[in-house]
C-alpha cells in the first residue's frame, strides 16, 4: 500500500464505542436529542468499530455481528447443573435464560503490514445481519485490498466465511498465515461422514483455494515483525493465539481460547460444548490466561463484550475481566 494512501486514512482512537458517522447522520442524532424523537429503529445502523494503538501498531476492531441464542447452560458449563450455571449469570447481572455472542475480527496495522485476523461470517451471514467486516473496514478507512496478510487463529465458519466474496479471494492482495496442524485436520477427507463434515467442506471451499498463498505454521513462528503465533488447542485441533508486540507493549489475541467472559473466564474449567477436546480446551485456557495475568498484558477474545479487549486478574479460581478503556489512548 502506498505511503500517500496510509497518510490519507482517516484515524480514530476511540475510547469506548468507536461509531464513525457522516456530519448528516450526526445532525440527525442531535435533532433526535434535542426534540425527544426516537431515531428510527429501522435504518440501517452503522458498522461497529473502535480503535486504539498499541506502541506504534494501530489496532482496528470491527464488530461482524451477533447472536441471541436460548438456554445458556446447553452451550456452557455442559458439565454443571443448569442451575449452576444460571446461578453464576445471574450473579454477574446477566439473564439466566438468554445468550448474545458477538464476533470479532481485528486489523492490526503496523506500518509495513496490515493484518487482518480472522474474517467473520462474510457473505454467509448477512441474511442474518453478520457479515459487516468489510463494511467496518470502509468506515475505518480501509479496504479489502489494504490487507497484506490474513492470520486465523482457527478455522471455523464464523471466522473463515470472510474469506472468499462472490466465489473469489475477498483480500486479493493478502497471504495467508494458518496453523498446519489446524488445516490438516479440516481438509483432511477423513472428515466425510462424521459430525466435522460441515466444516470440512467450508475449508474445502474458503481456504483450500488460497492454499498456493498461505504459510502454515507451527507454535512459536513469527510471520511479521513483533508477530509470533502459540499454540492454544483444544476448541480445535491446531487453535492459535497470536502474540502482538510493538514498543514494549503487549496484546494476545486469544481467538476462541475463552468464548464468554464469565462462564469461560471465571469458571475456565466448565465444559463448553463447541470445544472438540473439552479437558485440552481447559487445559489452554488456564496457560494462556495465567500468562496474560501474570504478565498483566491486553488480550483481545473474539468473542468477548465489544471491542472485546481487556484484561484479566485471577479471582475465584479463575479470571476477571476487566475492559479496557482509555489506558491505550493516553
Amino acid at each position: 500500500m502506498a505511503v500517500s494512501t496510509r497518510l490519507k486514512r482517516r484515524t480514530f482512537f476511540a475510547a469506548g464505542l468507536g461509531l464513525l458517522a457522516a456530519p448528516a447522520i450526526l445532525r440527525e442524532k442531535a435533532e433526535a436529542a434535542a426534540t425527544g424523537e426516537s431515531n428510527n429503529m429501522n435504518a440501517t445502523p452503522l458498522p461497529e468499530i473502535n480503535q486504539f494503538k498499541l506502541g506504534s501498531y494501530k489496532f482496528t476492531v470491527v464488530r461482524d455481528g451477533i447472536n441471541i441464542s436460548e438456554k445458556p447452560y446447553e452451550t456452557f458449563g455442559t458439565n454443571q447443573d443448569p442451575e449452576t450455571v444460571q446461578a453464576l449469570l445471574t450473579a454477574n447481572f446477566l439473564p439466566a435464560d438468554k445468550l448474545l455472542n458477538g464476533y470479532t475480527p481485528a486489523l492490526v496495522d503496523t506500518g509495513s503490514d496490515v493484518i487482518l485476523v480472522d474474517t467473520g461470517f462474510g457473505e454467509s451471514g448477512r441474511a442474518r445481519g453478520n457479515g459487516k467486516l468489510a463494511q467496518g473496514l470502509k468506515a475505518a478507512g480501509y479496504s479489502a485490498d489494504d490487507v497484506t496478510i490474513v492470520a486465523l487463529t482457527h478455522l471455523h465458519g464464523d471466522h473463515i466465511g470472510g474469506l472468499m466474496e462472490n466465489g473469489t479471494p475477498a483480500f486479493r492482495n493478502a497471504r495467508y498465515v494458518v496453523g498446519e496442524a489446524e488445516y490438516d485436520f479440516w481438509s483432511n477427507k477423513s472428515r466425510e461422514g462424521t459430525p466435522a463434515e460441515a466444516s470440512h467442506k467450508a475449508v474445502l471451499a474458503n481456504v483450500t483455494p488460497l492454499a498456493e498463498k498461505t504459510t502454515f505454521i507451527k507454535d512459536g513462528d513469527s510471520f511479521a515483525p513483533g508477530v509470533t503465533a502459540m499454540l492454544a488447542a483444544g476448541h480445535s485441533p491446531g487453535h492459535m493465539v497470536f502474540h502482538v508486540e510493538s514498543e514494549g507493549k503487549r496484546l494476545v489475541l486469544t481467538g476462541d481460547t475463552a468464548n464468554h467472559y464469565i462462564l469461560s473466564l471465571l469458571r475456565p474449567d466448565w465444559e463448553v460444548r463447541f470445544d472438540m477436546d473439552k479437558a485440552q480446551a481447559a487445559a489452554s485456557r488456564r496457560k494462556v490466561f495465567d500468562m496474560i495475568a501474570t504478565d498483566k498484558i491486553a488480550f483481545l477474545g473474539y468473542h468477548m463484550p465489544f471491542p472485546a479487549v481487556g484484561f484479566v486478574e485471577r479471582q475465584d479460581g479463575g479470571y476477571r475481566f476487566v475492559p479496557k478503556t482509555y489506558q491505550f489512548d493516553i
